[in-house]
């Protein structure tokens, strides 16, 4: 793959056999993100799991401190008073059955779904529409509950979904390039102790097995992670 001066200007600064402390990783993400837009900064680590094995999947979800600086724009699939709570709340796009036959006709604008339980029997038939686009609702991920208020306004705050993928990598947004270094720091230290807390027991030997950082134009810089 052929690679860009900007980037390869970039990578000149990292040196890629090193893992570098947490605050010296982010400043370096930080100097080689030279897009001219407000790039966001991600974190991926590879864990010590075997995601085949239903006992050692890894997902939760959790509120950054600072948030991802994306604004999500919610939907709320509910009825009656709890329909009330979510416009409360600030969801972007309330409804029920008009909505669902809405999404049947190809209408995806929305980042995030919640529903309420009685409600997914109905959702449910949405799945095969949703589940490839990662907009399906589902309890793990907190966006199937009662409590839509707080679903709501933890997605506005900034709550973001973990889970490891098919290579036991985690992929996940922990800010923007102008959150600057404390701010990305202490949205990674709070991802980071939760993806820790969600080892499974199944999982044998080393948990953590590398960490980097990287922005969404440039070259991803080793963190040294211990737990």
């Amino acid at each position: 793959m052929k690679r860009g001066k900007t980037y390869l200007n970039s990578l000149a600064l990292i040196d890629r056999q090193k893992q570098y402390e947490t605050a010296e990783a982010i400043e370096l993400v930080l100097q080689t993100a030279k897009a001219k837009f407000d790039e966001t900064i991600e974190l991926h680590c590879r864990l010590g799991v075997d995601p085949r094995h239903a006992d050692q999947q890894v997902r939760g979800i959790v509120v950054l401190p600072h948030g991802t600086g994306k604004i999500q724009k919610v939907l709320v699939i509910a009825k009656g008073p709890k329909a009330d709570e979510a416009k409360e709340a600030g969801a972007d796009i309330v409804g029920a059955e008009e909505i669902i036959q809405k999404i049947q006709g190809g209408w995806f604008d929305f980042d995030v779904c919640v529903t309420t339980p009685d409600m997914m029997s109905q959702v449910g038939r949405l799945g095969k529409l949703l589940g490839p686009k990662g907009l399906m609702p589902s309890p793990k991920a907190g966006t199937v509950t009662m409590d839509v208020k707080k679903a709501v306004l933890d997605i506005k705050a900034g709550k973001v979904e973990y889970r490891v993928d098919k290579k036991a990598i985690i992929h996940c947004p922990i800010g923007k390039k102008s959150f600057g270094k404390e701010k990305l720091e202490e949205n990674l230290k709070t991802l980071m102790d939760e993806i820790i807390k969600a080892k499974p027991p199944a999982a044998k030997g080393q948990y953590i097995r590398s960490v980097s950082l990287a922005s969404t134009m440039g070259p991803g810089v080793k963190v040294n992670y211990k737990q």
